[in-house]
């Protein structure tokens, strides 16, 4: 391996020091950035029994697989006559195509499907935007999703979105399908800061305990690391953060913690220009061991697949440009 040198230790009095989460151990961190492919994806003991990890070559493959992989949860669930609850973000978009044109070839009906969207912009008092708004993850959702699905779409009744009102009532809505025999899965991405949903590092402060962390359910009007605002702006919002709402409502690890079954994707990898975002989320998520400061770790410990970009695998090597 080429050898390399960590500048964090010695972050202190520079602008770092407050900047990274207090909870963060660099060193722990760089060790899984420079594993490499083979020690990356080799199962820990941390890793459950249902857990898999696959390296896919580009984009247009793994919003296929992720597509694919969510079709199979409606189409199964439909084949057994039980009720699905699926979590869904709003990103990686590109698997939605796969979804819709799988449903429709199946001719599979989502009237047994309730969706809650994991997330959505609002201000420090969990106020959103109009679901009509571009933009918004309501409005994206129905452009992707809902809409192109036709009459097989999900029951307008049985959509859910973080609104204020509504994301306090996601975990009883969850628990009564699951009383009734329903399954929960969540589809999701890993932020540049390793958050779930926008389930933040800095929110681990708030807590004495893991099993504390993880009991909670949603937060509203969460605020958004600085690393999520500078992740949003380069893939979302064409670099414009003057957009970017600096708060969001999201779920948490009570929710998405509590999972039948898990789809994951990190795309964060630029082959053309040799770049990426997302290496270093992927590698900590794989390998870290789980950690409230770092929200991505716990998913290994849950069933189901996580789709990513090979390159991200790295080892990750400093490379001018």
């Amino acid at each position: 391996m080429a050898k390399t040198i960590n500048f964090l230790t010695t972050y202190k009095g520079s602008l770092l020091e407050n900047f990274y989460p207090a909870g963060w151990n660099f060193k722990k961190i760089d060790r899984c950035c420079g594993l490499g492919p083979k020690a990356l994806l080799k199962p820990a003991k941390f890793w459950n029994k249902g857990f898999k990890p696959v390296p896919v070559k580009d984009v247009a493959e793994m919003d296929r697989r992720m597509g694919e992989a969510i079709a199979d949860q409606i189409e199964q669930a439909a084949r057994k006559g039980h009720e699905l609850a699926l979590i869904l973000p709003v990103g990686p978009m590109g698997m939605y195509a796969h979804v819709v044109r799988r449903l429709k070839a199946s001719r599979t009906t989502c009237g047994h499907v309730t969706t809650f969207n994991m997330d959505e912009w609002s201000d420090p008092k969990g106020n959103t935007m109009p679901g009509d708004v571009p933009g918004g993850f309501e409005h994206a959702m129905g452009e992707a999703l809902f809409g192109p699905l036709g009459k097989f779409t999900v029951p307008a009744a049985q959509r859910n979105f973080a609104t204020r009102k509504n994301l306090p009532t996601y975990a009883g809505k969850i628990a009564a399908i699951r009383s009734r025999g329903g399954k929960l899965v969540t589809v999701y991405g890993i932020g540049r800061a390793c958050h779930i949903a926008f389930w933040e590092p800095q929110i681990a402060a708030e807590y004495d305990s893991d099993d504390a962390w993880r009991a909670q359910t949603h937060r509203l009007g969460q605020a958004l690391h600085p690393l999520t605002i500078e992740q949003n702006a380069l893939h979302s919002f064409s670099s414009r953060f003057t957009l970017i709402p600096c708060y969001a409502n999201t779920i948490g690890p009570g929710l998405f913690l509590q999972s039948d079954f898990c789809i994951g994707g990190a795309d964060g990898a630029y082959p053309d220009r040799g770049a990426m975002w997302q290496g270093m989320s992927l590698c900590v998520t794989l390998q870290h061991g789980p950690s409230r400061w770092i929200t991505s770790s716990w998913m290994p410990t849950r069933p189901g697949r996580l789709f990513f970009m090979k390159q991200l695998a790295g080892p990750l090597l400093p490379d001018a440009h």
